[in-house]
This record gives C-alpha cells, structure tokens and sequence, in this order.
C-alpha cells in the first residue's frame, strides 16, 4: 500500500510540474503575442493554459488541492520570472530572488508534510 501511495504521489507531483511548465510557457507565449497582436500566439497560449488545467485536474485526484495549488502557483511564479528575465531582459531585484529561494523553500517544505 505504502509503495502505491509513493508511485501516486510521484505521479502527482510530475503532473503538478507538467502544469507549472504549461503555465509558464502559455505566460511567456503570451508576453511574445504583444497583447495578441499576433493572435495564433495568443490562442497557442490559452491552449497551453487549458492543458495546464487539465494535468493539474489529474494532480488532484491523488494529491491535497491545497498542496498542488500551492505548488503549482510557485512553481508558476518561479518559472514566470526567471523567464521574463531571461528572454525578455526584465529586470529583478535582489529582494526578488529572496523572494524566490522563499518559494522553494516553502514548496520543499509542502512536499515534505
């Protein structure tokens, strides 16, 4: 029973990232469509939300909503930001990247209980 419970437990957690990674390419997809100025990229983008929602829906069946929110959420914002700041040259400050190591430390922390 405890060894099912891991495998599930694994499989949520890699369907929790899947999401964040959905999300994360659908926030940056959408920042490149200028305001969907260049709508396919715009629609793209909400296509990779939906999917995002949906792995995030198969999450949920064997892991907490609170937990996979929370981690889904932070791993968003993580991945969101590093992203703006690496392709799209927007600036963070240190307090951002304190802020950052706070999220990963709370989400260590979430899977962890």
């Amino acid at each position: 029973m405890t060894q099912t419970f891991t495998s599930f437990f694994s499989l949520s957690l890699l369907l929790v990232v899947l999401a964040a990674t959905l999300d994360v390419l659908a926030n940056l997809l959408l920042a490149k469509s200028g305001g969907f100025r260049r709508r396919w990229l715009g629609f793209f983008s909400l296509a990779l939300v939906g999917l995002a929602f949906y792995c995030l829906s198969l999450a949920v069946r064997h892991m907490d909503l609170a937990v996979a929110y929370a981690m889904w959420g932070s791993f968003g914002i993580l991945g969101t930001s590093l992203g703006g700041w690496l392709f799209f040259s927007q600036k963070l400050r240190p307090c951002a990247f304190a802020g950052m190591a706070l999220l990963m430390t709370g989400m260590a922390l979430l899977h962890m209980s």
